[in-house]
């Protein structure tokens, strides 16, 4: 059984492109700075997946 859907998987692969062109923006609204870090460009494609209610399992608790 897949973990992630398919449209988790699209909501991934178009955060780390606009990473990669600069576009991507951290923070509400994108207010915070330019992110630079593949791994936060990968968490920000899940929390957008999350919102639309792509399959994605839930955030644990920190």
């Amino acid at each position: 059984m897949a973990r992630y859907g398919k449209a988790a998987s699209n909501s991934i692969k178009n955060a780390v492109h606009r990473e990669k062109r600069g576009e991507l923006r951290s923070g509400k609204n994108g207010r915070g700075g330019v992110v630079k870090s593949r791994v936060q460009a990968i968490a920000i494609g899940l929390s957008e997946a999350r919102k639309r209610g792509a399959k994605v399992p839930r955030k644990k608790p920190s």
